[in-house]
């Protein structure tokens, strides 16, 4: 599919235009069109095509949107089939991309509070390109999407309800770009990003940091605007809220005009009058101590965020820089990462200096012997925008060529999966559990005998084990559960044990402690048959929804489980089940179908 994408700025656009295919690797995308128009102006602005800048007559977004149809008549191309639109916050409405038509377009203007500065500028280039090109259909994507798998914990702020009835939280932003590098470098190491936990520190005119865990976003330094977080050029990021009533006060400025400093006039900017990390680089160089002081506090912003998240995620496998200062700037990635040895992370000094990311390279520039993988790669925004578009497109068209097939839903209680070493400490050695009834996946029972499980807070008595035995022990239970244990518990798919908290069991026979305290992330076991009838492989995500049935929730994010003889069925905890008021038997309907996280 050919798809051309507008990612456009208060003061500049960005477009590019590429050929990929549904669930294609991203490496497999071609882009065959890239152009830029930067610094709009009375004077018109700088305009980046074909490799090369020049200034342009074009003095804002509708004039150079305008133009586009000649640039591309110009490169020899046409047949654009679907055109995208990056949107900056797409509040918690808009967890995936949408087709715009002037119901969505009212909807997206609606959150206008929320991104007054971003989501008026982006709808602007929504009605200039609606005007030019009628008749293909346009989309958007949403910088917020990739964070709203962010837990609750994450996102909400300590603040009065009515306000959070508002839409007050923390909702991240970059998002296609901190996807798109924690793919390139899944796909650069390797592995599969499931197993792994990548920092992605984006480091431009704006700047964020995400914590990735197992292919998730968990955490984004910026929140509810794109103000909070790292220091950027001309925002702040973060700064204590009672600076807007101190400021009120000394000064007499009102909210908007405190506002639009914390946006303008502040960060790189305000501390050195520059907003570009070259000059101030240089400037530093030749003993301005303004810049350096800079410098030193862009860096400390950033090396603080890596550690809350390498703490966040119970440890760090990747840290990865792009933005125009993460791919171009070694001296800041060197500042950035001195110190943080205690986490395993080390740079290795003239691959450092050596980076070259040509042909979207990414390239590792980690110490040898270093437990943490350090990467650059260059940001691909408009590449993963496409791709998200074109795998939406394909994911409704599936659903319009076959019916929505329909699954049963078991609620999972709390439960325990053995090892041999642990029957031995609790029931005695040799001790052989007694199966007593038979479950659904061939093969699978539930024991006779029970243990009692024990936290810091409380402990709960009578949980079911079941077989067959396995290598390792796993312990799942809900939320609410590890509430009343008084542990945290991580949500991970069955055998993702590492990192994980340590739990007492406790026995007839004795007790131990032991990790393998999870959460189970919800799931659907499937035989291959029906994965096939259904047009499903093992690990693809799809959402489930239970129409009418309950409270009719759906559930997002569902990972299939592909085996030869699995009884298809999904499973969810005692706290998803009463949250969808789910009683007796139900069955809920596939939708989204075939959604494949996209590989690098």
């Amino acid at each position: 599919m050919r798809v051309l994408v507008f990612n456009a700025g208060s003061s500049s656009l960005k477009l590019g235009a590429f050929d990929i295919d549904t669930y294609a690797p991203l490496s497999e995308a071609q882009q065959i069109f890239k152009a830029s128009f930067d610094r709009f102006g009375p004077a018109g602005c700088t305009l980046t095509y074909d490799g090369e800048s020049a200034a342009a007559e074009f003095c804002d977004m509708g004039a150079a949107i305008r133009a586009v149809p000649a640039l591309l008549e110009r490169a020899g191309l046409s047949g654009i089939e679907v055109i995208g639109h990056r949107i900056a916050h797409g509040g918690a409405d808009f967890p995936s991309p949408i087709a715009l038509d002037d119901s969505a377009i009212a909807r997206i203007a609606a959150l206008t509070p929320l991104a007054p500065l971003h989501n008026p500028v982006n709808l602007d280039a929504v009605g200039y390109a609606r005007n030019l090109w009628p008749d293909v259909p346009h989309w958007a994507v949403f910088d917020t999407s990739y964070h709203l798998t962010n837990p609750a914990r994450a996102t909400t702020y300590a603040v009065p309800e009515a306000w959070r009835t508002l839409g007050l939280r923390r909702y991240g932003f970059h998002g296609s770009s901190h996807k798109y590098v924690a793919h390139r470098a899944a796909e650069a190491l390797g592995q599969e990003l499931q197993d792994l936990r990548v920092i992605s520190l984006h480091l431009g005119n704006g700047a964020s940091a995400c914590a990735i865990s197992r292919g998730e976003s968990i955490d984004s330094s910026m929140g509810m605007t794109p103000l909070e977080g790292l220091v950027m050029g001309t925002r702040s990021g973060d700064i204590d809220p009672g600076a807007f009533g101190f400021l009120s006060r000394a000064t007499g400025m009102d909210v908007p005009q405190i506002e639009a400093a914390l946006y303008s006039e502040s960060g790189l900017m305000g501390l050195t009058g520059r907003s570009d990390m070259r000059d101030i680089e240089a400037l530093a160089a030749e003993g301005d101590a303004r810049a350096q002081l800079a410098i030193n506090i862009y860096a400390y912003r950033a090396r603080k965020y890596i550690g809350a998240y390498a703490a966040a995620m119970g440890g760090l496998d990747a840290l990865v820089f792009t933005g125009g200062i993460g791919e171009n700037s070694p001296s800041m990635r060197r500042r950035i990462c001195d110190g943080l040895g205690f986490l395993g992370l080390r740079l290795d000094d003239d691959r450092n200096l050596a980076v070259n990311l040509t042909a979207r390279a990414a390239p590792q520039i980690q110490g040898y012997g270093a437990r943490v993988n350090v990467l650059v790669t260059e940001t691909a925004e408009q590449l993963m925008i496409a791709r998200e578009i074109v795998d939406a497109i394909g994911l409704e068209q599936g659903r319009g060529a076959t019916p929505a097939p329909r699954i049963p839903i078991a609620v999972s209680a709390r439960h325990v999966h053995l090892s041999r070493a642990a029957v031995d400490a609790l029931f005695g050695a040799g001790y052989a559990l007694t199966p007593d009834k038979p479950l659904r996946q061939s093969g699978h029972w539930a024991a006779r005998e029970r243990v009692t499980l024990q936290g810091p807070k409380g402990q709960i008595e009578h949980v079911a084990i079941l077989g067959p035995l396995r290598a390792r022990t796993q312990i799942e239970i809900s939320r609410t559960d590890g509430f009343a244990l008084g542990v945290d518990a991580p949500t991970r798919q069955s055998g993702d044990l590492e990192a994980t908290p340590r739990i007492r069991m406790i026995g007839p026979h004795g007790q131990m402690d032991t990790d393998g305290l999870i959460i189970a992330a919800r799931h659907i076991h499937m035989n291959r048959a029906d994965a096939a009838r259904f047009g499903l492989a093992d690990g693809v995500r799809v959402a489930v929804t239970l129409g009418k049935t309950g409270r009719g929730l759906t559930f997002s994010d569902v990972v299939v489980r592909v085996t030869e003889n699995a009884f298809t069925e999904m499973h969810i905890d005692t706290d998803e089940g009463n949250a969808a008021g789910i009683t007796g038997n139900v069955s809920g309907e596939i939708v989204g179908h075939g959604q494949v996280s996209p590989q690098g």
